[in-house]
């Protein structure tokens, strides 16, 4: 999402991580890094100008202000198994049948344009920050946690951190969720979140990182839902947190096909933000 537009954020390079890579459909190599499909959904948001939809069974509340003790109770968590050998080479059936749509092809020659009010650093921070704290699968995986640093890196990644940003492909906002993404998650989940809203952005984003999680985790990795850097290996597709990065930009389709290997279309992509969630300055806000 957001591929139209010129990022505001130098690429950043890994070496580690573009080593070996594959290769994958329609060439988002030539794009400009940043260009994602993101959507979401949620039970609960914090005071604001968005009204607030009815809960979903199964899905994770965003956190309150003034948690009640039930609230913050630690959820139980099964064992993670001990990965030796990456990913498995022939995936399991998905278990969700219901996938978001592909996002579009970037525009070129395209500038992006603004609307709406610009959110400050300290509302970003916050959205952030409470989206990363969400438990977004707490019946069926509730061991299912972006990491802050992910939340940070992909919004610097995709907007600069900038709330009002509409890329020429479509894309919006501090997560660049697209338009018919977002409307896909909330018909799916029955929620009602709107893509303008910084906060709902916020969760928009995180909640299709955290469904690609479960999604590609379910089909490659066994159920093991770590987002941990230090699974990763020389190869892109041996860990599920680089996986989940190149699904948010590309699509899943792109990334996660029936009987297929895994494949990592967009390395720079991928290479930037795994390289952001340790060097961003945003990091510090």
């Amino acid at each position: 999402m957001g591929a139209g537009w010129r990022r505001v954020v130098p690429a950043v390079t890994v070496g580690l991580l573009l080593a070996t890579v594959g290769v994958g459909c329609a060439d988002p190599e030539s794009q400009p890094p940043g260009a994602a499909a993101p959507v979401g959904l949620s039970t609960e948001l914090p005071a604001g100008p968005t009204q607030e939809p009815a809960g979903v069974e199964g899905m994770g509340a965003a956190p309150s202000p003034t948690p009640s003790a039930s609230a913050t109770a630690t959820p139980t968590r099964k064992p993670q198994p001990t990965r030796t050998a990456g990913p498995r080479r022939t995936p399991k059936p998905p278990t969700e049948t219901k996938v978001p749509p592909p996002p579009p092809k970037p525009v070129p020659g395209c500038e992006p344009t603004r609307r709406g009010e610009k959110a400050t650093r300290a509302q970003v921070k916050a959205a952030l920050t409470d989206a990363a704290d969400r438990t977004y699968w707490p019946t069926s995986a509730p061991d299912i946690r972006i990491p802050l640093a992910l939340m940070k890196a992909t919004a610097w990644q995709e907007s600069g951190w900038q709330s009002d940003i509409i890329a020429c492909d479509g894309g919006i906002g501090l997560m660049q969720v697209m338009p018919d993404t977002a409307t896909w998650m909330n018909q799916r989940f029955g929620q009602s979140y709107d893509v303008d809203d910084y906060r709902d952005n916020a969760y928009l984003g995180g909640t299709y990182l955290a469904w690609l999680t479960k999604y590609i985790g379910d089909m490659y990795f066994d159920s093991d839902y770590r987002l941990d850097a230090d699974l990763c290996g020389e190869e892109l597709t041996s860990c599920l947190l680089n996986v989940v990065i190149a699904a948010y930009n590309a699509g899943h389709h792109a990334v996660a096909r029936e009987g297929e290997p895994l494949t990592v279309p967009n390395p720079r992509y991928v290479g930037n933000v795994r390289a952001l969630m340790t060097e961003c300055e945003c990091l510090a806000y």
